[in-house]
């Protein structure tokens, strides 16, 4: 269509008129889009990155075009593409009919994960989040899914002391959720991996409150549960058929007089106590009752994701994550 930008993808340098290095390049309607011979994560970087110059330049409507696109780099693109107002439309170009329904399931996992982090807080709070993530994956699983939520009180009566006090200060009641992706229709089957998130909807700070500039952005402190939700979400769609049980560790950090507060001591279920001497560190107190309960399941791998310190970021900059782990192996991969 002469009214859609068509995007080619090209190995070479662009013209020397358009800047040293340029990344981008225009004839008529169509951009090029100039990789080089770099490595394949970088030339993802790129792609997204001309992707979002594209967009903020006002370009409202784009079709790929060309040799060279595979699924990566046609979702790398569309997430450059993209913002929060008005309309965009993005023509993938010809694709198989697999690699459509590849990349429409993880546009799918990728729209809610964004929705729900960037969702207003009044609207995403401990139960919406947790009842939300369980339609996401029901709505792929069906009856392969089983799933228990334990809110409130109920959570201090069951042991899971860690999220019942960081979300006793708010009036929304904290919520754990436990769900059970079982394909084998065996009970008995082993579990291949636990995903637990951190589902902090509203972070304050409590008592050890933040600035408002650090407080704003902590609608999105529910991260980490929304990541390994789109990340199950994504793996069924794929055809994944090993169990994984998702857990969910979800409270606001509010105050008022039922908030906890700096000098408390909580003891876990494992007999594990705990001296609060920050109440602003309380993703690591919710996860503990979430890892508690995936050690609990047998899993053979526990994965946690959180939006848990801001050294990570001071570190490592926006475009890369922090990933710790104990085994080396899987450190090295």
């Amino acid at each position: 269509m002469a009214d859609m930008m068509n995007v080619r993808l090209s190995s070479q340098a662009a013209a020397a008129h358009w800047g040293e290095g340029a990344l981008l390049s225009f004839n008529g309607n169509e951009a090029h889009l100039h990789l080089g011979s770099g490595q394949e994560k970088e030339a993802l970087r790129a792609i997204q990155r001309a992707a979002r110059r594209l967009e903020s330049s006002g370009i409202k409507r784009i079709k790929l075009v060309g040799e060279g696109w595979n699924g990566e780099r046609r979702y790398a693109f569309a997430q450059g593409f993209y913002a929060a107002k008005g309309v965009r439309e993005l023509d993938f170009g010809e694709q198989s009919d697999q690699e459509a329904a590849e990349l429409a399931a993880l546009l799918k996992a990728t729209r809610w994960v964004r929705e729900v982090t960037n969702g207003c807080p009044q609207e995403i709070y401990p139960m919406s989040l947790a009842e939300s993530a369980l339609l996401l994956i029901r709505s792929l699983a069906g009856d392969k899914v089983t799933a228990r939520i334990t809110a409130g009180e109920a959570l201090q009566e069951a042991g899971h002391i860690g999220i019942w006090s960081v979300g006793r200060g708010s009036e929304r009641e904290p919520v754990l959720l436990e769900l059970d992706y079982n394909p084998t229709g065996d009970a008995n089957a082993p579990v291949l991996a636990a995903l637990v998130g951190k589902g902090i909807t509203f972070d304050s700070g409590g008592y050890s409150m933040k600035s408002s500039d650090n407080m704003l952005p902590m609608k999105s402190d529910m991260g980490g549960a929304a990541m390994v939700t789109g990340a199950l979400a994504l793996a069924i769609s794929r055809g994944l058929n090993k169990r994984v049980k998702l857990i969910l560790c979800c409270a606001e950090n509010l105050v008022s007089g039922h908030a906890f507060k700096l000098g408390d001591i909580l003891t876990y279920r494992n007999g594990i106590s705990v001296e609060i001497q920050n109440t602003d560190a309380e993703g690591r107190l919710v996860l503990a009752d979430g890892l508690l309960a995936a050690s609990e399941s047998g899993a053979a791998y526990i994965l946690d994701a959180a939006t848990l310190t801001g050294a990570a970021k001071t570190a490592l900059g926006r475009d890369y994550n922090a990933v710790f782990a104990l085994d080396e192996a899987e450190q090295a991969r």
